[in-house]
């Protein structure tokens, strides 16, 4: 069973989202430190994160853009985990807005719906903060009038970061759609068959977090 990694990894200081700040990462109780509390030999480390949530690759829940929407912890494990993957493959010549005429004839419904612009080979330099693509207002209307269970993209935001309206990300976490942000490696993923995991740890009272997303093709 091929399992295929799509998720950056997460180091000290590196920057998501320019204007956040990026993980600090350090220890909490060093190994030299820790062999004080153990027997001679036996040592341990514990790290310490400090870090915004909307850090690496990351899956947005309602309650990252509802007050009242339910939040990381509540998302249904049937909406993050071994889902069937519909991948959409933008060509490197097409526009940056991708429209609903994009998702023509893919199956949608029950769906997660990944795309695959390339971006995140821009990742770590300035070009990936630049002219990223993203969707279209009506491409979400149609992923949420065609019941798709989750989206994810491989760039920078799934709105244009240019429109202060963030339409995509209101249409689909108002109807409880998961957004995954900042894939990367889809580029591995066959164009059927495959099965998606995005899932994060259930944390209450916030709306995004980090994940460790990955597929396999059964």
């Amino acid at each position: 069973m091929p399992l295929i990694d799509l998720s950056h990894p997460m180091e000290h200081g590196m920057t998501t989202y320019k204007g956040l700040p990026g993980p600090v990462i350090m220890d909490h109780m060093s190994r030299t430190d820790s062999r004080d509390h153990y027997a001679p030999g036996t040592e341990f480390h514990i790290g310490r994160i400090e870090m915004v949530a909307n850090t690496g690759t990351y899956i947005d829940a309602p309650f990252h853009r509802l007050p009242q929407g339910v939040d990381i912890a509540a998302l249904p494990l049937s909406s993050l985990a071994n889902l069937p993957v519909t991948l959409l493959r933008r060509a490197h010549n097409a526009p940056r807005a991708i429209g609903p005429e994009a998702f023509a004839d893919l199956p949608l419904g029950g769906h997660a719906v990944l795309i695959h612009t390339s971006h995140d080979r821009h990742w770590s330099t300035d070009a990936y903060f630049q002219d990223h693509p993203f969707l279209t207002r009506t491409a979400a209307e149609l992923l949420r009038d065609q019941g798709v269970t989750l989206v994810g993209i491989d760039s920078l935001n799934i709105d244009s970061t240019t429109d202060p309206q963030r339409p995509v990300h209101t249409i689909l976490l108002t109807a409880q759609i998961p957004i995954v942000e900042h894939l990367t490696n889809l580029a591995a993923l066959p164009d059927t068959s495959a099965r998606f995991f995005a899932v994060p740890a259930p944390v209450r009272a916030i709306g995004s977090f980090p994940v460790r997303a990955f597929a396999f093709t059964p």
